[in-house]
């Protein structure tokens, strides 16, 4: 992998303008970024959802919850 480019917050005179191989630095930092959190990421948005169905339905969440440990004693 290169040697990171050298990122400064000023301009020191010259023009305040990105330059292309920054932005190109900042491609590859987002897709490095992207791919290493890919799964960090999916695993969030199924959480996510999981919490909107249960949310959205409580009550049968709830419900279903004690049938499957009430069946769980039976059982034993």
């Amino acid at each position: 992998m290169n040697t990171p480019p050298h990122w400064t917050t000023s301009a020191f005179g010259d023009s305040a303008e990105t330059r292309p191989d920054e932005l190109e630095a900042l491609r590859q930092h987002f897709a490095e970024c992207s791919a290493r959190d890919a799964r960090i990421v999916a695993l969030h948005c199924g959480w996510l959802r999981l919490q909107a169905l249960v949310g959205s339905h409580l009550v049968t969440t709830l419900a279903l919850a004690v049938a499957v440990v009430g069946i769980g004693f039976v059982l034993l």
